[in-house]
């Protein structure tokens, strides 16, 4: 009974060190999955500047061919 109490023991301490490990990957991938978000709101929010900029760009584009009467 001893040799068996000893190999479930055994067991228990392996699936223990496994969970340790999961545990641990899991809070890193949580760490890069954040990182990632806080990336892409950054690029979602210069983008967002982008198009204003590119239709500002566009409206004055537009008004300097009206003055120039270069509108077909």
């Amino acid at each position: 009974m001893m040799e068996t109490d000893n190999l479930i023991l055994e067991h228990l301490r392996a699936i223990r060190r496994d969970m340790a490990r999961m545990n641990g990957a899991m809070q890193t991938m949580q760490a890069e999955t954040t990182a990632i978000r806080h990336q892409l709101a950054a690029i979602v929010t210069l983008q967002d500047h982008d198009h204003g900029d590119i239709a500002e760009l566009k409206l004055r584009v537009d008004r300097i061919e009206r003055r120039l009467d270069l509108v077909e």
